[in-house]
This record gives structure tokens, sequence and C-alpha cells, in this order.
């Protein structure tokens, strides 16, 4: 593809050789004259200079000298992400059923749809035009899912689920299954019956081994757009808004409200009925105690989860505390040699 044609993809302008030949992407300090890379931060600007790269997408006011040739982009990073879908396209599955899967009784399966080896559907499931089942899932019975999604191979989707259209599905993920939900009776758990529903809305993205477990009564929920990385716990009656982005090993306790746009770090845990509001910044590592609440684009860190400077306040008092133990120690020195001397 040349220069010219992928900044016309991208709706760009571009300067230099328009001409020139390019082969793939790469990163701006490995890059070489056949390929594409990109300004995205104050790091890649000062490998800028002497990368090899045949053409770099830059902001839109970036200083180019005149012997670069450049891809001027609004979001130079989002312009490089399409730009490697045009270079690694998906690659295309055939729609069809393999032999070896099995498809219940009134399913209904849309056009262009794709099952694949040892995949099973449940009684009465829909699935929509496009949608890719791959090899070894397992979709329960009264399934309904959207147009355009993907289920990678091994993911289970358990009865009475909804899963929108455009959402991806990485392997191994559990979609449904029970929440954690026991009472106690005569000294021992018995189990409360999980009974309600997993719904999940447009172009949502769930990593692989992740668990969004049913409601118990009711639904568990995440909006449109939310992507949640590998190895994240969505608990039973969680409610998580539209965009949220969640890192690796995060886990929702039951009840659990996410409102819109909010951010959550890796290996967050938050516990049962906290809510978190809009736009929030919850930091990897921190710890939410039940029923907190984080407020409306707020950052918190730490366990218990506070306020970002308060946390790197104590962070600090912390890191004197040897120095402030010596201090101590010299004072109860010169107090004992005050009393001796009276």
């Amino acid at each position: 593809m040349r220069v010219r044609e992928l900044a016309e993809w991208l709706g760009a302008t571009f300067e230099g050789d328009g001409e020139k030949e390019l082969s793939g992407v790469a990163a701006i300090e490995t890059a070489t004259a056949g390929e594409v890379a990109f300004v995205g931060s104050r790091k890649a600007a000062a490998h800028a200079q002497e990368s090899a790269a045949g053409c770099l997408i830059v902001p839109v006011d970036w200083p180019s000298p005149s012997y670069r040739t450049v891809i001027r982009a609004a979001e130079p990073r989002t312009a490089f992400a399409r730009a490697m879908n045009r270079f690694y396209p998906t690659a295309e599955i055939k729609p069809g059923v393999h032999p070896t899967a099995v498809i219940g009784r009134d399913v209904e399966l849309g056009a262009m749809v794709y099952v694949g080896p040892h995949a099973t559907i449940g009684d009465g499931t829909r699935i929509g035009v496009a949608t890719s089942i791959e090899a070894g899932c397992v979709v329960g019975k009264r399934v309904s899912i959207g147009e355009g999604c993907t289920l990678h191979p091994n993911v289970t989707v358990y009865d009475n689920c909804d899963i929108g259209r455009g959402s991806v599905l990485h392997s191994g993920c559990v979609i449904g299954a029970d929440g954690f939900g026991y009472v106690m009776e005569r000294d021992r758990w018995h189990k409360f019956p999980q009974v309600g529903r997993v719904e999940i809305g447009d172009f949502v993205e769930i990593g692989a081994n992740s668990c969004v477990d049913r409601a118990a009564l009711g639904v568990t929920s995440i909006g449109e757009g939310t992507k949640l990385d590998n190895m994240v716990h969505v608990g039973h009656n969680c409610r998580i808004g539209r965009h949220v982005v969640v890192a690796a090993q995060t886990g929702f306790s039951g009840g659990v409200v996410v409102e819109d746009y909010a951010v959550i770090g890796g290996q967050v845990g938050i516990g049962d009925k906290a809510r978190i509001e809009a736009r929030a910044v919850l930091g990897s590592g921190c710890g939410v105690l039940t029923s907190k609440i984080v407020r409306s684009g707020e950052t918190v860190w730490g366990t218990p989860a506070r306020p970002l400077k308060q946390h790197l306040e104590q962070l600090a008092n912390l890191a004197r505390l040897p120095e402030m133990r010596q201090e101590l120690l010299e004072l109860r020195r010169r107090l004992a040699e005050l009393e001796e001397r009276r």
C-alpha cells in the first residue's frame, strides 16, 4: 500500500513521498523503511528523528523535517490502530455449521453465521447475522446473540443470557454462571437460587477467562462499549455502565454499580454494593470497601481506596518513618540526659 492510499483511507493528510510503498506497521524504535510507526507520546517523539520508519503518523501540529514522510492525524494512536487493521485484517471465516456441531431445537441462525467444530447451541437460541461461534463453544438455551459477534474457542454462555451486536468474547470466558449466593441455616451454607439473567450491550469486549455471573434475581448488566480485560470477575446483580474499561484480575462483588466512562485498573477489589460514579478512576491494586461511593471524576488509590492526593501524602509519611524513628530516639536520649542533670 502506498502512503497516499493509506492517508486517503484514514481521511488524513500526508507530506513527503506519497508513492512510497508500505508493507506493515511497527514500533517507532524498530520500524524499517517499508513500515509505518506513530508519534503518540514524548518518548516516541524523542525517537522520531532517528527512526528508520518509512512513514510516521504524527499529530497535526508536529514539526516534521522536510525529508520525512508523514501522515498528520488528530489522534495518531487511533489512526495507527486503524492502519493496523488495514495491514492485518481479521481472518475471514466462511459461514456454515461444522458437521460436528450440535444444534438444538428451534434455533434461529441468521445469514452468514459460522458455527465451528464441536460447538453446541441450546434450544430456542437466536444467533444474529454474521456472528461467529468458534470451536468448542457452548451456548445454552434461550440465549440471544446479536449480529456481528465473535465467540472465540471454548466460550460458555449459560441459559437465558442476552449479548448485544458486535460483541467479542475471548477464549474461556463464562457468561451466566451462578452468582456466589448462600444462606446459613443450622450451621450449614445453603445455596440461594440464582434465577436472574445476564444482559451484555452492543460492542462489548470480554477478555479470556473472565466471568460474568447471573443475577440472583433480576439482571447483571454490562453497558454498550465496555471493555473487560482477561480474568475479570463480575459478580451477581452488578450493573456496569457504558464505555467502562477494566484491567485484568479485577473483581466486582455482588450488587456493585459502575457508572459510564469509569476507568478501573488491574487487581482492584470492589466490595458489595459499592458505587463507582461516572468517569471515576480506580488505580491498580486498590480496594473499595463495601457500600463505599467513589465520586464522579475522582481518582482513588490504595486500600482502603482514598483520593490520590491523600494516598500519596500517606505514602510520603510512611517513607519518613525510619527518619522519624531516629529523631524520636534522639529526643528520648536528650530527655534522659536532662533528667539525669536534675
